[in-house]
């Protein structure tokens, strides 16, 4: 296979020498347990197909970007307890993410898009504080599953290891997901406080309390095909993001 153009990876030195990307994406997912029918790095495989497939619509349409490897560990302090959920506490993210801008910055690399696939993950404040630092890289994130309406695809609620990420899977990597029939139902418990569970008070969930098999969503109304959909709409609106990031004067954003 000929190597991606908009994939770092994949390229070497005497290409990437040359080039003037516009727009770096950095996709940063989670290695944790999925319910019992998909695998720990669920959020990995997600985030780098998104990546992959948005960059690859935006480079079609002349857009200079390029694609970091993923970033595996995610925020999981509260999940401490279920063996391999591997923790990156929001101030080591912080470090990792300005090595990474202070690396663009300092190559005159104009545009950041973080893209993330954890909801344990929460960049909004480090790029408030990173973008002070590095005035001169435009920082921004792209949650690449809430970026298509999954209600127009999917029935159940969930947000973890249910039906819109097995989804997913089913369509990126089916080899990896185990029969349906072996899933859990991704019953989670609510907060006995009336307040927590609306939207204007926030608590972390502590996860083996709250789920018994580490889902939340039954996953059972799963298919492949509902997930090539759901990702093509959300990596056909992230690509047109890109498109647009890349051609942007971000002197001059506001209308």
């Amino acid at each position: 296979m000929a190597p991606r153009p908009y994939i770092l990876a994949e390229n070497t030195w005497k290409t990437v020498r040359d080039a003037r990307y516009e727009v770096v994406v950095l996709p940063w997912g989670a290695t944790e347990a999925h319910n019992y029918h998909l695998p720990y790095a669920t959020d990995n495989y997600q985030c780098d197909y998104v990546a992959a497939e948005a960059a690859r619509k935006a480079w079609a349409q002349g857009a200079r970007v390029t694609v970091l490897p993923c970033i595996p560990f995610g925020v999981n302090t509260g999940q401490l307890d279920i063996t391999l959920d591997m923790n990156l506490n929001p101030s080591t993210q912080l470090h990792i993410l300005r090595d990474v801008v202070q690396t663009l910055a300092r190559q005159g690399i104009p545009k950041l898009v973080v893209l993330n696939g954890h909801g344990g993950n929460d960049f909004r404040q480090m790029l408030r504080q990173l973008q002070a630092e590095f005035p001169t890289v435009f920082l921004s994130v792209v949650t690449w599953y809430l970026a298509a309406d999954r209600r127009q695809f999917f029935q159940a609620p969930g947000d973890h290891a249910d039906a819109l990420e097995t989804s997913a899977m089913l369509h990126i990597a089916p080899e990896l997901v185990s029969p349906l029939s072996e899933a859990g139902n991704g019953a989670a418990r609510q907060f006995k406080l009336k307040g927590l569970r609306q939207p204007w008070a926030w608590a972390q969930r502590e996860w083996s309390q709250v789920s018994a098999d580490t889902g939340v969503g039954d996953p059972a109304e799963a298919t492949a095909d509902k997930g090539r959909a759901f990702l093509d709409a959300a990596t056909a609106n992230i690509g047109e993001y890109l498109v647009e990031l890349a051609a942007a004067d971000v002197q001059d954003l506001y209308e």
